[in-house]
């Protein structure tokens, strides 16, 4: 039969290796992420979270909630039942507030910034569930209390 036309070698090697290459891509991209891998997980030690997230943890009451603005701050306005334990406070020694090191902490600030100076800090200093609540009081939309810290 004339007109048939039949694939080179060259032809069927090269479908053969893309075969191959595409297989190994899609084996590659299914393996399990690794929680050192987690994007969630920053390399400083400690995982920035929404105002929702902590909401839930908070509900769940297996917190403790640390307010790392200053004092005048705190009274102002702060998420109930937190600790107030300023920025300027958390050094290269044990924080005096926080004595459980395994204890998981939501850290929050005004804006973001101070609390994720100070979730770096903690995790530094040997705090293991350490989580930044991104955007600080200004995106927390649950409610406030005011008063001294007791």
């Amino acid at each position: 039969m004339r007109g048939i036309h039949r694939p080179s070698h060259h032809v069927l090697l090269a479908g053969i290796v893309l075969a191959t290459i595409t297989a190994m891509a899609l084996v590659a991209c299914s393996q399990p992420v690794s929680s050192e891998d987690d994007p969630s997980t920053s390399s400083t030690g400690y995982t920035i979270i929404q105002p929702s997230e902590a909401k839930e943890m908070i509900d769940d009451g297996t917190v403790t909630v640390v307010d790392v603005r200053t004092q005048g701050e705190y009274e102002d306005a702060h998420i109930e039942n937190a600790v107030l334990v300023p920025l300027d406070t958390i050094g290269d020694a044990d924080v005096t507030a926080l004595p459980d090191k395994d204890a998981t902490l939501i850290v929050y600030c005004r804006t973001g910034v101070r609390s994720a100076q100070a979730s770096a800090a903690l995790a530094r200093l040997g705090y293991t569930h350490v989580y930044d609540m991104d955007g600080g009081i200004t995106s927390w939309t649950f409610g406030t209390v005011s008063g001294a810290a007791s």
